[in-house]
């Protein structure tokens, strides 16, 4: 099925260049919103009925990743930028790339993490993009075709 995805790589840039007013408006930062996107996988449900068909995100990776988001607002905050959200601050627990890496993957240790909330807009954030890309791929004519290929 990833053969779909691979095929859409443009729209899916023109798409994510659309989308960055979107997430700057959100409570997640840039670097935020990539992790995000990174544990996220798009599907197209009922793909085989062109009426019901539509981008549905799978959002089952983002509470394994959901820790991390804390360490990235920790990092932009240790660099004196300005996180995206709450900083939620997690003490000075140094962290480093291992600590990141380790959280990334649910290896981390850390305290009680996101809130069911943070966890909540992350999903329907990730949802209001899947549907702005099955927007941009009818706009262009490309949806019949994606839909067609993600059945194979």
């Amino acid at each position: 099925m990833s053969e779909w995805t691979d095929a859409i790589v443009g729209e899916r840039m023109t798409v994510d260049n659309q989308f960055t007013d979107r997430v700057s408006a959100s409570r997640f930062s840039s670097q935020e919103w990539g992790l995000i996107m990174t544990a996220t996988e798009f599907e197209i449900e009922d793909a085989d009925d062109p009426e019901d068909a539509r981008i549905v995100a799978d959002t089952s990776s983002l509470p394994a990743i959901m820790p991390e988001l804390e360490n990235v607002r920790s990092q932009v905050a240790a660099m004196g930028g300005a996180p995206g959200g709450d900083a939620g601050g997690s003490g000075g627990s140094g962290g480093g790339l291992v600590d990141s890496i380790k959280g990334a993957l649910g290896l981390g240790g850390g305290d009680d993490g996101p809130s069911d909330e943070e966890l909540d807009a992350a999903e329907r954030l990730v949802q209001q993009y899947a549907d702005e890309l099955q927007a941009h791929l009818e706009e262009v004519g490309k949806w019949d075709q994606v839909r067609v290929a993600y059945q194979e």
